[in-house]
């Protein structure tokens, strides 16, 4: 049973001045996309009546079949808290419909929702928990975006050395005006960069959570002066903004990933689901890491996860189980993905990841408890150790070729991702940069 009827929405809208509502959902980059209604339409979009231009959207349809549908999702009913209190504006999140009744499959939100669906079947609720990194930066004369640190602060560092802390502060504020319960904030590494992390919830409440955070953080930085960015690694030589995923399957209300009797305290279940995740990330690596520059943030040195492998403290790895204290907080973390990552895509890659491990009865190898990075080729090889992909374009051969990725999203949808990656790849690949002038222009 959800949260809210609809006469829910209808009372709310009413008593809280509501004059626009923004119907919202993402293409397939995760971008999100709204149509906007005055509240004289509402019902009209509780009825599912609401329609788009779905060619306009990326990754979505041709011109030739372009109408689409918006099906709102009552429980994600918000208000936006740094509208005007006058003609307030809220949104829903909506899934997207053909004309005939059917959901999408181009819709990123159906996607998660069906490998949702296949947990269910097996009995599981998957929890997922995200760490969300972001840069503030300077901005200009112009109010244009620089790439110069609003601080030179550290880890874990405050006020004065913290000039972001205010912004933080406002941001995790307006973030539980709109229900979500944070359960830190602390300054990152490098400069300017900065940690918010919220509770632990089931996948499609936190698919949908991480979309308004990217919202929430970058209208509030701007209010405050400043540009927010979740680019995964805008300066070199410090480290990169990650998406850490902490993750684990409920049965019949109880975690299912905690055993006492194992010394990471990890069950057979969980072994399998660990073990799916490492086999198949790097076929999913373009999803979670899906721009040019997601793969300048995995260099060695930096916390960045380099190499497939697991351990129960060790930083370097692209999984750590974090210690459990008791049953209901085992978990697992997945390192590798970044916050330009679609999170449907993403969330859905990594349950399908998982219940494959479980389906498949996968091995989990031993983990590494060495600082992988001090390791020699010869090491890594001899322990079994593999690489993540190091470019973009080594993500999308792999994706290209997997099975895996063809079950998950369909072949329609991952040609039509592949297709535009391999573009802006290929965008890339004939852009001269900075670098280049500098090494070659006179030296040769």
């Amino acid at each position: 049973m959800g949260k809210y009827t609809k006469q829910d929405i209808f009372r709310m809208v009413e008593e809280e001045d509501v004059e626009f509502i923004r119907l919202q959902f993402t293409d397939m980059f995760g971008v999100l996309k709204n149509v906007a209604i005055t509240s004289s339409q509402l019902g009209k979009a509780l009825d599912n009546k609401c329609m788009f231009d779905g060619s306009s959207v990326e990754g979505f349809v041709r011109i030739e079949e372009s109408d689409m549908y918006l099906y709102p999702d009552y429980d994600t009913f918000e208000i936006f808290p740094w509208r005007p209190q006058q003609g307030k504006v809220a949104r829903l999140i909506c899934d997207v419909y053909t004309p005939d009744g059917k959901p999408f499959e181009g819709d990123p939100r159906w996607i998660l929702k069906k490998v949702i669906k296949e947990a269910e079947d097996m009995g599981y609720v998957f929890e997922v928990g995200p760490e969300c990194e972001f840069f503030l930066f300077n901005t200009d004369e112009r109010g244009n975006p620089t790439t110069e640190p609003h601080d030179n602060a550290g880890y874990f560092d405050l006020a004065p050395l913290d000039n972001g802390e205010n912004c933080r502060r406002e941001i995790c504020l307006t973030l539980e005006d709109m229900g979500y319960k944070i359960e830190a904030s602390h300054h990152e590494m490098a400069p300017g960069q900065h940690e918010i992390t919220f509770r632990y919830d089931d996948a499609l409440k936190t698919a949908d959570r991480i979309v308004t955070f990217r919202t929430v953080v970058k209208t509030i930085a701007k209010r405050n002066g400043l540009h927010a960015t979740f680019m995964p690694k805008p300066i070199a030589g410090v480290s990169g903004s990650g998406m850490h995923l902490t993750m684990s399957l409920e049965k019949d209300g109880k975690n299912v990933f905690y055993n006492e009797n194992d010394p990471s305290k990890l069950s057979d279940t969980a072994h399998k689901f660990t073990a799916g995740l490492l086999k198949y990330t790097p076929d999913m690596a373009c999803f979670t890491n899906p721009t040019v520059n997601s793969y300048k943030r995995f260099i060695p040195g930096y916390e960045a996860p380099c190499y497939i492998s697991w351990s129960e403290s060790n930083r370097s790895l692209l999984v750590r189980v974090p210690s459990s204290k008791k049953p209901g907080d085992a978990r697992i973390e997945l390192r590798s993905p970044d916050p330009t990552a679609n999170p449907y895509l993403a969330l859905a890659a990594c349950l399908k990841a998982g219940l494959k491990g479980i389906k498949d009865n996968e091995t989990l190898p031993p983990s590494i408890d060495v600082n992988i990075y001090n390791l020699s080729d010869k090491e890594r090889e001899a322990l079994g150790v593999k690489s993540l992909p190091i470019s973009l374009n080594e993500a999308i051969k792999i994706a290209r070729k997997s099975e895996f990725i063809s079950e998950l999203l369909g072949d329609k949808f991952a040609s039509s991702y592949f297709e535009a990656k391999e573009e802006e790849y290929g965008e890339y690949r004939r852009t001269i940069n900075q670098w280049e002038i500098e090494k070659y222009l006179i030296a040769y």
